[in-house]
């Protein structure tokens, strides 16, 4: 053996002894890559248990702002406390975006999202609260919005190219039979305040399928801080023009424009986008049949207001309808 083999061999026995024995990185033959290591099965199984988790907290999170409402606008006007929400919800939720140096849409993008915005915010909070202070019941103002998986399985097949089966459209009609059976027995509302309401329905139905068509690589942070500072001068110009920007009840006022901010602004809407992008908007929408009941049984919680047959005939119905319009 020559002195080159010798200097090789001693080379290549240092080398192997600087590996670890139980380190995976380390070459199993000279040139080979390192061993690479495969997913870890438990975080795969709670990533998807907390994505099985994310709709029934929504229908609950989104049903809470009915009954928010209705306590919020006998303590201040309609637009004030959207206006409000909005400022606080955005100022909080971007401050957050800044910290961690979130991507921030620009261009086109920032156009699409304040579209988005404008229709989810101002148009849809803005009518329907309007309508609760105008005496509607959180009931029939829930009633009305769940009928917005209909129109955005309407608007989806022909904005966005989704296909609907009949196994869906039987659920849609299942889940509107249930919402209309939910809420069968609300007392009467005005005209304007219904008008107000299906205003506020086209804001949603709209909005969503614009969020879904041109706002979907948008991060979840910005996009929705965005959506809430454009929404904010919107409204506030509104309550300038056609109200009397006064608080009756301070107590009230903080305590659901609280809730309003962290939950049904930060919290839902965070949690609407995510769902949009991994999911089609018309069974994204299927989700707003289960908000008229679950208003209502809210209302038999927090409200001691009682929790008759027929809403819970439509709790079934309409669970019964979202079930098949999700497996269609």
């Amino acid at each position: 053996m020559t002195a080159a083999d010798t200097t090789r061999d001693s080379t290549r026995a240092g080398r192997q002894q600087d590996a670890a024995p139980g380190d995976r990185t380390a070459p199993t033959a000279v040139g080979h890559p390192p061993e690479r290591t495969g997913r870890d099965p438990g975080r795969e199984r709670r990533r998807e248990a907390a994505g099985r988790a994310v709709p029934p907290l929504f229908v609950l999170l989104w049903s809470s702002g009915f009954i928010v409402a209705a306590i919020g606008v006998d303590a201040a006007p309609p637009l004030l406390l959207m206006f409000f929400r909005f400022l606080l919800a955005g100022v909080l939720l971007g401050g957050f975006a800044l910290v961690v140096r979130a991507p921030w849409p620009r261009g086109r993008r920032l156009v699409h999202v304040m579209v988005a915005g404008l229709l989810f915010q101002a148009v849809q909070f803005g009518a329907l609260y309007t309508a609760l202070s105008l005496g509607m019941s959180a009931a029939v103002a829930a009633l009305v919005q769940g009928l917005n998986p209909v129109l955005i399985a309407l608007l989806a097949g022909r904005v966005l190219g989704e296909r609907v089966s009949v196994r869906q459209w039987l659920g849609f009609g299942l889940g509107t039979i249930g919402v209309v059976v939910a809420v069968s027995g609300p007392a009467g509302t005005s005209i304007p305040a219904l008008v107000l309401a299906v205003v506020g329905l086209l804001g949603l139905s709209v909005g969503t399928v614009y969020q879904k068509r041109y706002v979907r690589d948008v991060d979840l942070r910005t996009g929705t801080a965005v959506q809430f500072l454009v929404g904010a001068p919107f409204i506030g110009l509104g309550s300038l023009l056609f109200e009397t920007p006064r608080i009756g009840a301070w107590g009230p006022f903080l305590g659901t424009l609280a809730w309003m901010v962290l939950v049904n602004s930060i919290g839902v809407f965070t949690l609407l986008n995510l769902m949009l992008r991994r999911s089609s908007a018309s069974r994204v929408g299927t989700l707003f049949f289960l908000t008229p009941a679950a208003t209502a049984l809210l209302a038999w919680l927090l409200l001691d207001q009682s929790l008759p047959v027929t809403t819970s005939a439509g709790i079934a119905i309409g669970g019964v309808g979202v079930l098949l319009a999700n497996r269609g």
